[in-house]
């Protein structure tokens, strides 16, 4: 298959292909996505086949505006709308029950469904254009680091569909927060883009899903994505040290080697002598930590690389995405020091 890159002069014609049934990478405030017409099963299918994705992971149907909850959603509660006026377009996303006509394989056969409006014109036009909702997970090779940009979904996915839309860099770098709405006291399924504290200024109490603290076991279903299987990881095995930058730096220098990848804050790079050093920003600057660390995680497959080494964030506001990221790339193996 030929895949067309496309940019925002083209957003008539990601329409048509998204309407028509075929596979669009679109661009996000977040990650790149990989969509398809979400109320089409045979496009959806399309998705799985070309990330290797289990058909038990949900995808998150992408809106252009709260308007369109109704159509795919019921029994909203107030906190729904109270959300989407502070948060959207922007990287939330609101797990709810789902109306009949979304079809089983965006829900993985769950009666819920996980909705967000991104915030990025080229897409949200693209939506309007299409008049489709668009059901998509993140666009790389299931298991991968995300891609923040055109180039990596082009890595991952030319040749497998049939368009990536070049909208530039991803703002934020991390996936969208998910929430669960359906819950008594309202789940954090997620974190990302937006922060839990922030969350909890509309919510109050905010629950913490066990699955942000341990690997769900097989038995157990996801309940939004991200939440079963190990994610955003590079070839080589990753450990992710916590703990003060200082004694996580130092733990990480008494075990480098020349095949060692180093994810580090800037504070700390110039204490790694040897192996491959990735700067992910300042220990205090999360939001360029958020930009940063799937980048950092994908470089290492073109560097030989056998193992890699990650300091850890602060577990507060984009911290705790970015920190998620991590482990989750890690198979949560984290040591802490």
């Amino acid at each position: 298959m030929e895949t067309k890159l496309l940019t925002e002069k083209d957003i008539d014609t990601a329409a048509a292909i998204l309407r028509e049934g075929g596979l669009v990478g679109i661009p996000t405030e977040t990650v790149y996505g990989l969509g398809a017409n979400g109320l089409c099963p045979e496009a959806v299918a399309r998705i799985f086949t070309a990330k290797g994705r289990p058909q038990d992971n949900p995808l998150i149907l992408h809106i252009p505006e709260a308007e369109w909850l109704d159509r795919y959603c019921r029994n909203i509660p107030p906190a729904a709308y109270e959300l989407a006026e502070r948060c959207w377009p922007g990287p939330l996303t609101m797990v709810l029950p789902r109306r009949e006509n979304v079809p089983d394989i965006v829900t993985a056969g769950l009666d819920t469904v996980g909705v967000r409006c991104p915030d990025h014109p080229v897409t949200l036009a693209a939506i309007r254009a299409a008049g489709v909702p668009v059901a998509a997970p993140s666009g790389n090779v299931s298991g991968r680091p995300s891609p923040t940009c055109a180039g990596h979904m082009w890595e991952d996915m030319a040749g497998k569909i049939d368009a990536i839309l070049d909208g530039g860099p991803c703002g934020v770098g991390v996936e969208s927060t998910i929430i669960d709405l359906t819950a008594p006291v309202p789940r954090l399924l997620r974190p990302g883009g937006l922060p839990l504290e922030e969350l909890q200024k509309v919510l109050g109490e905010v629950a913490v899903d066990a699955a942000l603290l341990r690997p769900l076991r097989a038995e157990e279903r996801p309940m939004a994505p991200g939440m079963k299987y190990r994610h955003y990881a590079p070839k080589a095995p990753v450990t992710v040290v916590t703990g003060p930058g200082e004694a996580s730096a130092a733990y990480i220098c008494r075990r480098l080697t020349p095949r060692t990848g180093v994810i580090c804050f800037t504070e700390y790079a110039p204490l790694f002598q040897s192996g491959t050093v990735r700067d992910i920003g300042g220990a205090g600057d999360q939001g360029v930590q958020a930009r940063r660390v799937f980048d950092a995680l994908r470089s290492f497959d073109s560097t030989g690389v056998t193992e890699i080494y990650a300091q850890c964030p602060s577990e507060t506001g984009l911290g705790l995405a970015v920190a998620n990221r991590l482990k989750k790339a890690a198979g949560f193996h984290v040591v802490e020091v």
